[in-house]
């Protein structure tokens, strides 16, 4: 019950946060030594509406989780990294609005609580009330994490625009892929990371055609091992 309940406050005060903050809109560009307008790795505006469900997806979760099975061991063995993925998240928009750095790394600590989760969610009942939520955020987190470093090797001249975009896309894949095998049964993670790829071809256009041309192939990619597992 204990936990239940902790994860409901972590989940609100998740939600809550973007509004108690500036609007986060990227990195700044001129917090990097090489100031780039758009990130070729960023994908585009409405790709991060995504966060609304998300939001809804994992309040849901909580809820149900507190007044349904609060002591159901399905539902207690994610709880514990969900929750500290939440925490870190309930401050990233400030930390990201003034220390780039740092918040790349808070989230790949993130992504990687919450592909745990993800990972220690295998419900024998309320399959989709469980595990849904998870794999949405999970899937995402693994995208923005991806853009997040991808947007730090090109802002500190590590690597150019686009060679930054194209490394992150492999890796993205990568992971995704890894990940969609230890959860065959919740496609929704590589769904939301379909979702970012799509957002970053579709930002790119017919600017950057290899960048959008990687993301579509790695998307395809994702959409295809997800189908047949």
């Amino acid at each position: 019950m204990k936990t239940a309940f902790l994860l409901l406050l972590a989940t609100l005060a998740f939600a809550v946060a973007p509004y108690l903050s500036a609007p986060f809109t990227g990195f700044d560009p001129a917090a990097f030594p090489v100031q780039i307008d758009r990130p070729a790795v960023q994908p585009t505006g409405y790709a991060f509406a995504i966060w609304g469900l998300i939001y809804l997806g994992l309040i849901g979760n909580a809820a149900f989780g507190l007044i349904a099975r609060a002591d159901h061991p399905d539902w207690q063995r994610p709880r514990l990294p969900l929750i500290a993925a939440l925490v870190l998240g309930s401050g990233w928009i400030a930390l990201a609005l003034f220390q780039p750095l740092v918040a790349t790394g808070v989230i790949l600590l993130m992504a990687a609580a919450a592909v745990l989760a993800l990972l220690r969610a295998r419900p024998a009942q309320d399959f989709w009330l469980l595990s849904a939520p998870l794999a949405l955020f999970a899937g995402w987190l693994t995208a923005a994490s991806a853009v997040s470093v991808g947007v730090m090797l090109a802002g500190y001249g590590l690597l150019s625009n686009s060679a930054a975009a194209l490394t992150m896309i492999a890796v993205a894949l990568a992971v995704t892929g890894w990940v969609q095998g230890q959860t065959p049964r919740q496609p929704l993670y590589s769904a939301a990371v379909i979702w970012a790829l799509t957002g970053i071809a579709v930002a790119n256009g017919g600017t950057l055609p290899l960048v959008t041309g990687a993301a579509l192939a790695a998307a395809l990619v994702l959409a295809v091992l997800a189908l047949r597992r």
